[in-house]
């Protein structure tokens, strides 16, 4: 077992008087605690939970799913200075089952949906939307509340809250920024989950050392293919006059402005040097053959197909609005990518373009180089019962996190020609049949088989083409985890 039991529910009887024990965690405090047998519906055992309420139910056959508000301090370390709400939503299945609390890191979505683990458990999915993400935004908004230990208190507050409904046990997950959400969250409360499985989680241990992404635009795919993405992207470069002004018809005709970044020019020029790792982020080796030759094409060739890989929207104002907590978090503490690209010589005016640049700057940012150091010292030392998972292909892999001798009971795989949408299934058989008995392990759900022999195991649901489909956000190419 990867920790003692987590909370005792006792009854006492002392000359004919009955009470109830107080429990070994904050989960187990509440007066209102009722065991899993209870047979009051659901919605009401959640809605009794102080501080939830209900936004909506939406029916899903074979499951209830409801999206929620849980009342968060604004600042867990003084929470009597201002609350706000914060949205999630609930996939129930059984209270018998184990429960899944997937991160997204961004905006959480109100449509039923399963993780991955979720299916490999058959079991319950909490879904948190990330502070700042609005609606999930104190108002007025302290920036300087927004960090990663406030993000992984939020997480441990509903978890603690929903503990006492759902006794069996959890798993943490997420994919990209909610992988990274995910093994904060372990770093900051490692006795809350029972396993992490953390997808394409970058790793930015030295925000100013990015060799790796240049080391890995060099050999990622095949060099016909790479040469073809750098010789469109370098010839957008060449034609920007005709382009930009094709880009300013187009923000004139949708109303798009260019505040935030200061001017058309700047946004358009991070667009294009988004194109080659947006490619590999979203796309695969096979895709190649819809990138036209650079040399022949036409000026509106190149900038649909800049547009359709990275997104002309992705700069303006109206684009960065919903990523403002991404651009801060990533200037204040997560770090940001910088590659050097030198098959654009001279024809680059600004470079990787940083967070700052992308926040109003009415929002004060100042980095702490020390946060990413501790996680990642955190996780290969302690890291215990924590799988990750990347894209062969993904360039947020080239930082990777990493394990050494004081991990236990955890792993780094690697899917083969993967991307960012790299996941279990995706992995080598003997390690696809390992990792998924390894989650079923760890969630206590994995059949006597399994136990005996790892190639034995699989998801223990079956697949469904609504709740399982891919969620890979093609409109939203930027250089965003």
């Amino acid at each position: 077992m990867r920790k003692a039991l987590r909370w005792l529910l006792s009854l006492v009887l002392i000359i004919g008087t009955v009470a109830t024990a107080g429990a070994a965690t904050a989960a187990d405090r509440s007066a209102d605690h009722k065991p899993a047998t209870d047979t009051t519906d659901i919605k009401d055992r959640i809605l009794a939970i102080p501080g939830m309420s209900l936004i909506q139910e939406k029916p899903y056959e074979g499951y209830r799913y409801f999206v929620l508000n849980y009342t968060q301090p604004v600042d867990h370390r003084h929470p009597s200075k201002g609350t706000f709400q914060q949205r999630i939503t609930l996939l129930h299945k059984d209270t018998s089952r184990p429960t899944v609390f997937f991160t997204g890191g961004y905006n959480v979505s109100t449509n039923p949906s399963r993780s991955e683990p979720t299916r490999i458990v058959d079991g319950n999915q909490v879904s948190m939307e990330y502070r700042f993400f609005t609606p999930s935004r104190p108002q007025p908004a302290d920036w300087s509340k927004l960090d990663i230990w406030q993000a992984a208190s939020d997480q441990h507050r509903i978890f603690s809250a929903l503990k006492q409904i759902y006794p069996k046990k959890w798993l943490s997950t997420g994919g990209s920024k909610g992988g990274m959400t995910a093994t904060y969250f372990e770093r900051f409360y490692p006795r809350d989950m029972d396993g992490v499985v953390a997808y394409v989680a970058p790793n930015d241990v030295v925000n100013t050392e990015d060799s790796a992404y240049d080391r890995f635009f060099e050999r990622v795919g095949t060099k016909e293919c790479r040469d073809k993405l750098n010789a469109v992207q370098r010839e957008a470069l060449v034609r920007r006059e005709p382009l930009e002004k094709t880009y300013q018809e187009w923000a004139d005709a949708t109303g798009a402005t260019f505040t935030t970044v200061g001017t058309l020019d700047k946004a358009y020029e991070a667009v294009v040097l988004d194109f080659v790792w947006a490619f590999w982020q979203y796309s695969l080796v096979s895709d190649c053959e819809f990138i036209p030759a650079a040399a022949t094409a036409s000026d509106q060739e190149i900038y649909d197909t800049i547009d359709a890989i990275s997104g002309f929207s992705a700069y303006t104002d109206q684009g960065l609005e919903t990523y403002t907590p991404y651009y801060y978090q990533a200037g204040t503490q997560l770090g940001s990518p910088d590659i050097k690209q030198p098959h654009l010589g001279n024809l680059s005016r600004y470079g990787y373009q940083p967070p700052r640049n992308f926040v109003p700057r009415s929002i004060p940012m100042k980095f702490d180089s020390s946060t990413m150091r501790d996680v990642d010292t955190w996780v290969r030392h302690h890291a215990n019962q924590m799988l990750f998972v990347y894209g062969q292909n993904d360039p947020w892999g080239a930082e990777p996190f990493h394990l050494d001798r004081g991990a236990r009971d955890s792993y780094v795989y690697v899917a083969p020609g993967a991307n960012h949408g790299a996941n279990v299934a995706a992995l080598v058989p003997d390690e696809r049949a390992k990792a998924t008995a390894r989650i079923l392990e760890w969630a206590g759900v994995a059949p006597a088989a399994v136990q005996q022999d790892a190639a034995k195991a699989k998801p223990l649901a079956p697949f469904n083409t609504k709740l399982d489909r891919q969620k890979t956000e093609r409109e939203q190419h930027t250089l965003r985890p």
